[in-house]
């Protein structure tokens, strides 16, 4: 099975994904727990923005899960194993090296400065765990997804189809997840960042990408067909966590809310996202850069936004309008034109130019 189809709505869902990624950080520094998970925080607190942002959290890492699972796929339709796992290196291993040695001490160094503290180099993963663990899956996985794209093909293949061309398929999914919360038992559900919860509830979230995408059509109009049902029932399960005293449920509904979106908001993409523009091929080749050095770019806002004397609201705009304006100027002008970053960065560079390019499906984060 070769499938050569590009899947315009897969490298939307990643931008927005980023792009909310930005917003949810941002909103971050305006948390009175802000500092606790090493952020510039805001004296004023905004509490207005907690029950979007609680929203967001169930569902906003786990769909990036996925859609790297996706693009594992996308990229074994035209590679060997050995192609994807040299890719994979290039393109996951080398942003994070270079972001644990480069990048993170350099906000980390913001942090110090803001709260005068005494001035270290630290060498940490931060916001870049996530392209560890999408490595660690490449690596944990690959020999399996290989054998299941090369040898076992139309066996396994119509299996999927099966079990996905019916809401079974969908229930399965979440009750392997759910089996996942039952042994693990997180202190915080949504707490993903370099814990073991983090790391199993991704893997599983990876394989099924690609189970997906194996599946075929028969999987994408199961969820077409149930797209207003999956809707609703993610609106009500988030109403009820409103309702709950300080949005605390049962992490077993959590596991729930959070795959109703991601299959919503999957099957709402396909039917209305999955169109190219220039728009999304430039945003696609930008979002993995942005991605990597976002974080600095909100910590020199707050740095210098912070200590204004001005409304709690319009710093927040300020810090995250600065945020994306300066990443993009950041990527536009520097990033892709300074041939040592590219790599660094996670891009390919055109043999004709220096100009990076963007590789089909090619997302493990990008």
């Amino acid at each position: 099975m070769t499938y050569t189809e590009r899947r315009y709505d897969i490298d939307a869902l990643r931008v927005i994904a980023i792009g909310l990624l930005l917003i949810y950080h941002t909103a971050i520094g305006f948390q009175p727990w802000g500092y606790m998970v090493w952020f510039i925080t805001n004296r004023e607190s905004l509490s207005s923005l907690w029950p979007a942002m609680a929203m967001l959290n169930v569902w906003r890492i786990p769909i990036l899960f996925f859609v790297s699972g996706m693009g594992v796929f996308f990229a074994l339709q035209n590679r060997s194993w050995k192609q994807l796992l040299t890719e994979r290196t290039r393109r996951i291993l080398i942003p994070f090296v270079f972001g644990f040695f480069i990048i993170v001490p350099l906000h980390i160094f913001l942090l110090q400065y803001h709260y005068s503290q005494k001035i270290n180099y630290y060498p940490s993963t931060g916001h870049l765990w996530f392209l560890a663990n999408i490595f660690i899956y490449v690596l944990l996985l690959l020999p399996a997804l290989y054998y299941i794209k090369q040898k076992g093909n139309v066996k396994i293949v119509n299996t999927l189809k099966r079990l996905f061309s019916t809401p079974l398929g969908l229930i399965v999914v979440v009750a392997i997840f759910m089996v996942e919360q039952v042994l693990v038992k997180p202190a915080i559900y949504e707490m993903y960042a370099m814990t073991w919860h983090g790391f199993f509830l991704g893997l599983i979230a990876f394989f099924f990408g690609f189970c997906f995408m194996l599946a075929g059509d028969a999987f994408w109009k199961l969820l077409l067909q149930w797209k207003w049902a999956l809707l609703a029932f993610a609106i009500v399960l988030y109403g009820n966590r409103l309702l709950s005293a300080q949005m605390q449920v049962h992490q077993l509904l959590l596991v729930l809310e959070s795959n109703v979106w991601i299959f919503s908001i999957f099957a709402f993409s396909h039917q209305y996202l999955n169109k190219d523009s220039a728009t999304l091929r430039y945003l696609s080749m930008a979002a993995y850069p942005i991605y990597i050095m976002h974080m600095v770019m909100i910590y020199l806002a707050s740095l210098l936004v912070f200590p204004l004397e001005i409304n709690t609201w319009l710093k927040f705009l300020i810090v995250l309008l600065s945020t994306f304006i300066g990443s993009f100027i950041l990527y536009e002008f520097i990033i892709k034109r300074v041939k040592i970053l590219i790599p660094l960065f996670g891009m390919k560079i055109s043999k004709k130019s220096l100009i990076p390019v963007n590789t089909k499906n090619n997302l493990e984060v990008d």
